[in-house]
């Protein structure tokens, strides 16, 4: 079984995510939920960027290193929109990450130095999502695919942004269906 440390979107820890995390639990997996926001929620996506900002980016990917500290090498990183900015710095600079799972979002993998060898990933997102699509995940995405040696981009149709979030309106049932099947088949091959 994979242990993962799974970081929430710009909105928080929401009920979705905790939601998700049981499931891969129930699966057998050992699943870690971090607060990098000390317990703030929010009710958009721009009061959580915005929160974020404040604090300062520095210090939300410190927390997310804070949070890997304690856990062992050999984790799957994992995250949500925001939370992939710390799973996908993690999966390429701390030795020994056993895979990746990136949600809604992907950075330039430049951001981080090259993808590690040998670093399993799989990337979520839907076809019509402006975020996703329009603001240069996609492209990210594409780019980590092609340099990888174990890399797969998965697009859903829809426009949502947090589709798997089940707390959330954005929600999309089969989306997520298909979305939590590839990961749990990824998750047993991995661990």
């Amino acid at each position: 079984m994979a242990e993962v440390l799974l970081f929430h979107h710009a909105l928080g820890p929401t009920e979705g995510l905790h939601a998700f995390a049981n499931e891969l639990r129930q699966a057998g997996h050992t699943v870690h939920t971090p607060d990098l926001f000390e317990g703030r929620t929010f009710d958009s996506i721009e009061e959580g960027v915005g929160y974020a900002s404040e604090v300062g980016w520095g210090e939300i990917m410190a927390r997310g290193e804070r949070a890997a500290e304690s856990l062992p090498n050999d984790l799957v990183y994992g995250g949500f929109s925001l939370g992939v900015v710390p799973a996908q710095m993690l999966a390429q600079t701390r030795p020994g990450a056993k895979g990746a799972l990136l949600f809604y979002s992907c950075v330039p993998v430049s951001e981080f130095g090259a993808w590690p060898a040998g670093v399993p990933t799989q990337i979520h997102g839907m076809d019509a999502d402006p975020i996703f699509m329009e603001e240069g995940d996609v492209e990210a995405a594409r780019e980590l695919v092609a340099s990888a040696d174990d890399a797969e981009l998965f697009l859903y149709p829809g426009e949502q942004h947090y589709f798997a979030d089940s707390s959330l309106p954005s929600y999309d049932a089969p989306a997520t269906t298909l979305l939590t099947q590839r990961v749990l088949e990824f998750l047993a091959r991995v661990g």
